[in-house]
């Protein structure tokens, strides 16, 4: 709901016995933190804070550290937990995607030492190996869509996407031929979009034709999904999608 919207609404409480409940502007559920608006500015400012308080602590012992050692820690420490969940920032405005990516360059300058004046995309792509925020979250969602394609997903994703060979006077079009997803129609552009429904059939009809052929493994997917977001986060092409 837009901020418009959400004024016209006013102050709301709910009554449970004797007990007044008033509404609050965000709420923590799995670890995620969803605000009203669902900016995911508080989620990424929570994740930020973690991962900093614990990057300040492995800067304490890094002289005690292997190079191993320390890319496992944060790994475990600080990646897992930005990528803990990170399908929700589909669509989520720039600052909450950029915040997340700050904690990426801190992270490969700890464990690298590469110095604030040094550049760290090189470092990221060529010692490292780590997508950004936006195509790791592309490589999420697309998974999760093979899952749903092939039915290997939990019960309540499935029928939510649909390919468009499975639509009667549809299956001979070169769209059916190609494996792509029907794009269901959004009334709205600020949500709509951002819903798993949508987002699913937007990047999986965006990768490349290999990618969604039938006979493709999940393991071969996740591979070669890799590779081709990998040449595309780090070259001159325009991204799969860009934030809102």
């Amino acid at each position: 709901m837009c901020p418009l919207q959400l004024d016209k609404v006013g102050d709301v409480y709910l009554h449970v016995g004797r007990v007044n409940i008033s509404p609050i502007d965000h709420v923590c559920n799995l670890g995620v933190t969803l605000d009203s608006l669902l900016t995911m500015k508080q989620h990424a400012d929570t994740v930020t804070h973690s991962c900093f308080y614990q990057m300040r602590q492995l800067r304490s012992v890094r002289r005690s550290l292997t190079f191993d050692a320390l890319h496992t820690l944060v790994h475990a420490l600080i990646n897992s937990k930005v990528d803990y969940c990170n399908v929700v920032l589909y669509g989520a405005p720039a600052y909450a995607v950029w915040h997340l990516q700050a904690v990426l360059n801190a992270a490969a300058r700890l464990i690298t030492g590469t110095r604030l004046n040094e550049h760290i995309t090189p470092v990221l792509r060529d010692t490292l190996h780590w997508l950004p925020v936006t195509q790791h979250t592309d490589y999420k969602i697309a998974l999760m869509t093979y899952n749903c394609v092939h039915g290997t997903s939990p019960a309540y994703f499935h029928g939510i996407c649909r390919s468009v060979a499975s639509v009667e006077g549809r299956a001979m079009l070169r769209s059916g031929n190609y494996g792509e997803l029907i794009e269901p129609q959004t009334r709205g552009k600020r949500y709509g979009p951002r819903s798993f429904r949508v987002a699913a059939s937007f990047v999986w009809n965006n990768l490349p034709r290999h990618l969604r052929n039938n006979d493709i493994s999940r393991e071969q997917l996740a591979r070669d999904l890799k590779t081709f977001l990998f040449a595309l986060a780090y070259s001159s092409e325009a991204p799969l999608r860009t934030s809102a």
